[in-house]
């Protein structure tokens, strides 16, 4: 008698848990397979259930596909904003957080993509035009650039930087290099100088291949160039960060590339490591703060600027949201001249 109480039992929470399922879900899809699939791909329990909501509003004919479709998600995600805007309700703290976590499933998606999971192994797959930094022992840091990447060498301009000593000569030295590959990660190789054309109208160095080319600082982050004017703000400690709007100008810079942990600064002079900084600048119509640590300076002698790298400390959602959104390019904002064609969801946002 009591195994069939028990069996009885089991047959009754199974069927009342696939009719939840489906009220939760709406429709007769099998949401069952959904929650399967989604612990398959490594989410748990309450962030499927974050994703069955996105599926369900979304109308979609196959929720399984925000499991590893991008375009899906970026539908999802936009649409999500745009009913929240037409609300009233985007500011709200619980619908930032909402889109917060779908932004976050959506980089873990494009991360899984091979171009950010496999690194290079040789120098000979480095691309025209990528910039290096060198480093000379007892010398000090200088900016190069690939113009042309050969079977037997590969074409370097002449590094920029310090003031070398007299006689110094760049043939048969080592050169101990780093480079930051697009979407991908940092790298770091040992390579030794074939020629120094010195002599010739664009003087260039010709470099040795290197297989041992170490991967390293795996970007955690979709980042995306930008060129926009900017504000930059020195910070005495970053304990005084905050995400409030400056009124008076500050030190004059440009933006060159944007991610939800960080920004690259073009600006005048000699940047340091470490300094403490707010910088604040518009996505179209929208006035945005960030703060950080500079973690690296290029500095360019010849033009006395710099390139300063800022590692950013976390955001709110509500930055972080608008900076991805841009960032992905969810309403075709990127690359507009006149942002009066962004769509309304992002007024005053």
């Amino acid at each position: 008698m009591l195994p069939m109480i028990l069996l009885f039992t089991l047959l009754f929470i199974v069927l009342t848990l696939i009719v939840l399922l489906r009220r939760a879900g709406g429709g007769y899809f099998p949401w069952i397979h959904f929650y399967t699939k989604g612990k398959e791909a490594g989410f748990s329990f309450s962030e499927v259930n974050l994703l069955r909501k996105v599926a369900v509003e979304g109308r979609l004919n196959n929720p399984t596909s925000l499991f590893w479709s991008i375009k899906q998600l970026d539908r999802s995600i936009r649409g999500s904003m745009i009913r929240f805007k037409s609300e009233g309700v985007l500011d709200e703290v619980e619908n930032m957080e909402f889109l917060s976590k779908l932004f976050d499933f959506r980089k873990n998606v494009e991360m899984k993509l091979p171009k950010y999971m496999i690194g290079l192994t040789t120098t000979r797959k480095i691309t025209k035009m990528q910039f290096l930094k060198i480093t000379l022992p007892g010398l000090g840091t200088y900016m190069s650039q690939v113009v042309e990447n050969q079977r037997r060498y590969i074409a370097i301009t002449y590094p920029e930087g310090p003031k070398l000593p007299p006689g110094f000569e760049f043939k048969g030295g080592e050169l101990n290099i780093y480079f930051w590959r697009k979407d991908d990660a940092g790298y770091v190789f040992k390579s030794r100088v074939l020629e120094d054309h010195m002599d010739r109208k664009v003087p260039i160095l010709y470099i040795s291949h290197s297989n041992s080319i170490i991967r390293s600082q795996k970007r955690n982050s979709i980042r995306v160039d930008i060129n926009i004017p900017a504000h930059l703000y020195p910070l005495r400690t970053i304990g005084h960060a905050t995400e409030d709007l400056e009124e008076k100008r500050g030190i004059r810079c440009r933006l060159q590339d944007l991610s939800e942990d960080g920004a690259a600064l073009l600006i005048g002079g000699h940047g340091k490591v470490g300094m403490n900084v707010k910088i604040q600048f518009k996505l179209s119509d929208t006035n945005l703060v960030m703060c950080g640590v500079v973690k690296g300076v290029s500095f360019h002698q010849n033009k006395n600027t710099s390139i300063i790298h800022i590692q950013a400390i976390p955001l709110s959602n509500r930055t972080k949201n608008r900076i991805l959104a841009y960032v992905y390019n969810l309403f075709g904002e990127r690359g507009l001249k006149n942002v009066k064609h962004v769509s309304a969801v992002l007024e005053g946002w």
